[in-house]
């Protein structure tokens, strides 16, 4: 059974976007802790890549689950194949963005992310937490962004989810303080995966982060089971914290500067 010390042994994990980037990297992260895993994404030959390398490098038991959490059907699909099983922890890894004027996103765009990055991530961690909560052991992980802590011109629908994301969990960690359940936000800043290719953005291009690094620090705070909400990176560190001291409009104009692209 797990322990203190070892919060993520004999624990079952289901991780959201698991087939490469940060998703990856906590999947594998989990299974070095010696959790099995659920692994979730739309592609079925990466997921079983890294299913097989779980299972071959830490002994545990992966499956996939090859579903589009960006739909009703897929997010229905994770939970009723997963309805009459055991769920101990739960990373809402997967999510999307879009990079340009918010004027020339596409309905369809922007129903996607908001579809992923929220309801999505709602409804999943409302499908296992009362689990969780009657045996009193779990975990939630979701992940949020630095984008969560100020206005984001060029991705404000993004933005606005992982906002959404952030206050949720910070919300469902105060409400199940003390009864068994750890509820984390991870919230990277720019990290090398293949996010801001699908976003359609060069911008932000240095001084990005590893998924392996940001994934690290996101396990890290999880076993400590403390704050809500972690920041990776030092430098993210300072740029979430600055909306406490900086007015709105000038926030948001800085934000213009630091996520414009092409």
């Amino acid at each position: 059974m797990a322990s203190q010390k070892q919060p993520f042994r004999a624990r079952r994990a289901l991780v959201t976007g698991a087939s490469g980037g940060i998703g990856e990297a906590l999947a594998v992260g989990l299974a070095r802790g010696g959790s099995d895993l659920v692994l979730v994404a739309r592609s079925a030959d990466k997921l079983e890549a890294v299913a097989a390398r779980v299972r071959r490098d830490h002994g545990v038991r992966a499956e996939v689950l090859v579903a589009d959490l960006s739909t009703d059907a897929g997010v229905d699909h994770v939970i009723t194949s997963l309805a009459d099983s055991r769920v101990d922890i739960v990373v809402a890894n997967a999510g999307l963005g879009s990079h340009g004027d918010f004027a020339d996103d596409s309905e369809e765009r922007n129903r996607t992310q908001i579809a992923l990055n929220i309801t999505a991530v709602t409804r999943l961690v409302h499908a296992f937490l009362p689990g969780m909560l009657a045996r009193g052991v779990g975990g939630v992980m979701t992940v949020a962004s630095t984008a969560a802590f100020q206005p984001t011109p060029g991705m404000g629908v993004y933005g606005a989810t992982k906002a959404f994301v952030l206050s949720l969990t910070e919300a469902v960690w105060q409400e199940t303080r003390g009864r068994g359940v750890r509820v984390l936000a991870l919230c990277p800043g720019p990290t090398e995966t293949g996010f801001f290719d699908a976003a359609g953005s060069s911008s932000l291009e240095g001084g990005r982060q590893t998924a392996e690094q940001v994934a690290a620090v996101g396990l890290r705070a999880f076993a400590r089971a403390g704050g809500p909400t972690v920041v990776s990176g030092l430098g993210n560190t300072v740029i979430a914290s600055a909306h406490r001291f900086v007015p709105r409009g000038l926030m948001a104009r800085m934000s213009a500067l630091y996520t414009a692209g092409d």
